[in-house]
């Protein structure tokens, strides 16, 4: 479900990237394709957005992005280390110019002292830089979805302008 603040994003974003002639892709995990999802109920989306990756778990982060293993050993799915490898390999495999990858904990289990439920890590990869953003976000796993979602469009429209 797209609510209004995704639309209101996603349309900011893709008028921003059709200002620079730019497009975009995503890697998602805890979001689930929701990122995607919103880009893509933006009318004229397929000028500035041709694919992006639903990557749930570690196996797929690593064969369809590119993850280091050692990565996930070390870091975890969620850390900066995984979702900055995440946006490098989606921005290389979709010869975008720019990708917003997305890992979290969404809950309601699965949380830890160190990681807890609602904390999520954003990746920002253009071809000259990467970046990656820590929030925690408070709600059920439903809330915390689309928190992340309104998150990782917002960034990508700042990073972009």
């Amino acid at each position: 479900m797209t609510t209004d603040t995704n639309l209101r994003l996603a349309e900011q974003l893709g008028d921003a990237l059709k200002q620079k002639g730019w497009t975009i892709t995503c890697a998602e995990s805890c979001t689930g394709g929701g990122i995607g999802y919103a880009i893509t109920s933006i009318s004229g989306s397929s000028g500035w957005f041709e694919q992006g990756f639903i990557t749930y778990s570690n196996d797929v982060k690593e064969r369809l992005l590119g993850v280091h293993h050692d990565t996930l050993v070390v870091h975890g799915a969620v850390s900066a280390q995984t979702v900055e490898e995440m946006a490098q390999g989606a921005l290389k495999a979709a010869k975008a110019n720019i990708a917003i990858a997305v890992s979290g904990i969404a809950g309601p289990d699965g949380g830890s002292p160190q990681k807890p439920v609602g904390t999520v890590w954003f990746g920002i990869a253009l071809a000259d830089k990467v970046v990656s953003v820590h929030q925690r976000f408070e709600g059920d796993r439903q809330q915390v979805r689309e928190q992340a979602i309104d998150f990782a469009l917002q960034q990508a429209v700042e990073h972009i302008r």
